[in-house]
């Protein structure tokens, strides 16, 4: 009995250790990322805030060596670009992630579409870019906003679809039951109760995918390229952000890497504004 006891206390002993270790190199992962973060986004408000003012709104981008000009081209051309891939990746990867959650335990399409979006999760953005260029832009001759649009829903997709899916299937299985044994069919528990019942979830992996294409440079380089003039028309080459900031940044012109600073605070800004907007909303509602 002795020799039981004395074997539980030193179990207890390492685990307690272990997880004293394990603790331990968590927070200062924790703590060294952190410092890493501030330091990232201290440097983004430091410089970027200087070139925040109304004209940055209003006017588009200047020519090189110029003085003055903004974003306001790019600007509206990253919400078209960035609205149109919303509108499209969503159901796509929502429908999608819904079809793999309920529908495919055992189906082979299934699979395919799994191992599939596994393959475009870990595809590199420029190669993306490529493949659109190469059936896209080569094809019609000229770059476009819509092309940009295509490229950007190929990267949202997956991330959509995947987390989707993982958010469906921590559904309790009870709740499918309880709607089952009411008669409920199928397809209305899956859209009614299951897919509302992750709301949250779906809405954080479309906010992570939206979040992720805001920032893409390489895939709009082959596709959208820019425009210096303003212009809402999808079919042509499309000012946006991401673009606009790495030819700026790259730039000797004091004025345009000002611009970049405050292009890349903009979108810092807007991606954070969403993430918060979102999750106080869908709070609510869970609340409610």
């Amino acid at each position: 009995m002795n020799n039981t006891s004395n074997i539980n206390k030193a179990l207890f002993a390492k685990r307690k250790r272990d997880n004293k270790i394990g603790l331990t190199l968590s927070m200062g992962a924790m703590v060294l990322g952190m410092i890493f973060l501030l330091w990232i986004l201290s440097v983004l408000v430091i410089k970027g805030f200087s070139a925040l003012d109304l004209s940055l709104f209003i006017n588009s981008t200047p020519a090189p060596g110029s003085e003055g000009g903004g974003l306001a081209n790019a600007i509206v051309g990253s919400i078209l670009l960035v609205g149109c891939c919303t509108l499209i990746s969503t159901p796509i990867g929502v429908l999608a992630g819904l079809y793999l959650s309920e529908y495919g335990d055992r189906s082979r399409v299934a699979s395919i579409t799994r191992f599939v979006t596994d393959i475009m999760l870990s595809a590199p953005s420029i190669v993306i870019g490529l493949f659109v260029y190469a059936f896209v832009v080569a094809q019609v001759r000229h770059f476009s906003g819509w092309a940009g649009t295509i490229a950007l829903a190929l990267i949202a997709v997956p991330v959509v679809v995947r987390t989707t899916e993982n958010m469906l299937r921590l559904v309790p299985g009870s709740l499918r039951e309880a709607a089952y044994a009411l008669g409920t069919p199928k397809w209305k528990v899956a859209f009614k109760i299951t897919l509302r019942a992750a709301q949250s979830g779906v809405m954080t992996g479309i906010l992570l995918a939206l979040a992720r294409i805001s920032g893409e440079t390489a895939p709009l380089l082959f596709t959208a390229l820019n425009n210096q003039f303003f212009s809402t028309d999808m079919n042509a080459p499309m000012a946006n952000l991401p673009v606009v900031i790495f030819q700026f940044a790259m730039s000797p012109y004091d004025n345009w890497v000002e611009l970049a600073w405050g292009g890349a605070l903009l979108i810092t800004f807007a991606v954070l504004a969403l993430n918060i907007l979102a999750r106080v909303v869908f709070r609510e509602k869970v609340q409610g």
